[in-house]
């Protein structure tokens, strides 16, 4: 993938909703902001359960959105990230519904998992117990099929989305079609998602185990042969994160938006400087996405032996200070109190996070385009947007307080706001300037914080004051004043490139 700033958006939630309107967005309202674009679940139906992480059928376009020959029209001008959902298919898809039917009989009986097939001797309270899950409770549905037979579905995350079992033939036949369909169109990277739930053992938590490892070495192999390059999502302790960039091309840096928030609610550069000293450079950084903010990547693991990137206390201050931030929205969208299949996320807009503070807002990005890796930017979050309560209130889903539907008015005047218009400036600078192809380094001081990089061909610095709550970049063979090209306040009157 390019080294430049990636867009992450729904192509139904910007104006228009096609994949035609999406590269006319692309192309004329943010021209040079993005190299390429994460374009979330664009299967058949979008509008499932899970806002299209549950498909019916992965390998078809919804139609309202477009084609695959859409796909391709976009995939040709810039670099395309799309999802494979690993982990489980919807129960209306064909396969799950030829299975309901026909149960054994069926070509699909082998593709989706259930209690008997982990557990075929039965399970112990210990082996439950062991089991890892973003609900706090068990992954599993009680169904009775056309038969009248009753059996335990394995369901990670939703009723609706029945897990595969990657490993039987019939799952890695369905696997390989997606797989084909997305390189035909031209798709350049796919992001497995979910993809530490996908192997299933009994006696073990069934998340990030060896066999899991193998299963990513496996299919990673198999993207690069057809010349996708693949990024991992996985939410968990950041060691696993570390591990899984040694095997692949691009991790999630998680860890990156409670820290940036601690760093800037605290005043305390610290925690993000010692992580910087950790952290694998082959990652797409973000500060915001379609889920929520992780707080389990920054804690600490379930033995004592694994201590987190925060301590408890800065975790529980962070949590109580986005809501208190948020005017208690994120409160009303986050674990129980709505249909989350992540209890462990807080749902909230990052500007509403930062209650929508355009200073620290910018201080963030900054810090954010400057560490090593590929930033990428919520559509949401490229405009600043707020907490959309009213589509929470309507669906009762916590994660759409975050998945706002834009109209063509609220799309252009969001771009005209000076957050916006200085977030796009430090963007193109993220995109063009030859530093960030580079060597990085980074200093922190008590309330201060400087990330470099340098080149042959020049050098960039950002500054922050953590203070003064502002950042600046400086490039070294600039003509403007003392070398700023950007800053995160129009006061100076430094004009942003």
């Amino acid at each position: 993938m390019k080294n430049q700033a990636q867009l992450i958006t729904y192509v139904d939630r910007l104006p228009g909703g096609t994949f035609a309107d999406l590269q006319r967005t692309l192309d004329k309202s943010v021209p040079g902001a993005f190299g390429g674009v994460h374009v979330l679940p664009f299967f058949h139906p979008i509008d499932g359960a899970d806002a299209g992480f549950d498909p019916i059928d992965h390998t078809q376009v919804d139609a309202r959105l477009g084609t695959w020959t859409d796909v391709a029209g976009l995939a040709s001008v810039c670099d395309v990230m799309a999802d494979v959902i690993v982990n489980h298919l919807s129960s209306r898809s064909p396969q799950f519904l030829d299975y309901d039917a026909r149960g054994l009989e069926s070509p699909s009986a082998g593709v989706f998992l259930t209690y008997g097939r982990v557990f075929p001797q039965g399970a112990r309270e210990s082996d439950l117990l062991a089991l890892s899950g973003p609900r706090p409770s068990l992954p599993f549905t009680k169904h009775r099929n056309a038969h009248g037979e009753q059996v335990l579905l394995w369901t990670t995350f939703t009723s609706e989305q029945i897990d595969i079992d990657v490993r039987h033939p019939e799952g890695r036949r369905y696997l390989d079609a997606v797989l084909a369909h997305l390189q035909a169109a031209g798709v350049r990277a796919i992001r497995l998602d979910a993809v530490g739930y996908a192997i299933k053992k009994a006696g073990t938590s069934c998340f990030m185990i060896p066999e899991t490892f193998a299963f990513i070495d496996e299919i990673t192999g198999q993207a690069r042969a057809l010349g996708m390059e693949v990024l991992v999502e996985v939410h968990g302790h950041h060691n696993a994160q570390i591990d899984i960039a040694r095997r692949v091309d691009w991790v999630y840096d998680f860890a990156l938006p409670p820290l940036v928030l601690h760093t800037i609610y605290a005043r305390d550069a610290a925690p993000l400087a010692q992580w910087l000293r950790l952290r694998p450079h082959n990652a797409v950084t973000v500060l915001d996405t379609h889920d929520g903010i992780g707080v389990a990547d920054v804690a600490a693991g379930e033995d004592s032996r694994r201590p987190g990137l925060l301590p408890a206390a800065d975790i529980d201050r962070l949590v109580a200070t986005i809501h208190e931030r948020s005017g208690g929205a994120s409160r009303l969208a986050s674990g129980s109190a709505a249909q989350n299949v992540d209890a462990y996320q807080l749902n909230c807009t990052f500007y509403d996070a930062l209650g929508r503070r355009d200073d620290e807002y910018l201080v963030a990005r900054a810090i954010q385009c400057f560490v090593p890796g590929i930033p990428q930017i919520y559509y949401v979050g490229l405009l600043a947007g707020t907490n959309d309560v009213e589509l929470l209130r309507r669906t009762g889903i916590g994660r759409d307080i975050n998945r706002h539907y834009y109209s063509a008015a609220e799309w252009q005047q969001a771009l005209t706001t000076p957050v916006v218009q200085r977030l796009l400036a430090l963007l193109r600078i993220r995109n063009t300037h030859p530093a960030f192809g580079g060597t990085f380094g980074f200093d922190a001081a008590a309330r201060t914080l400087a990330l470099t990089w340098q080149s042959d061909d020049g050098a960039v610095r950002l500054d922050v004051d953590l203070t003064q709550m502002s950042a600046r970049v400086t490039d070294a063979g600039a003509t403007a004043t003392d070398g700023i090209i950007w800053h995160s306040s129009a006061k100076d009157g430094v004009s942003c490139t």
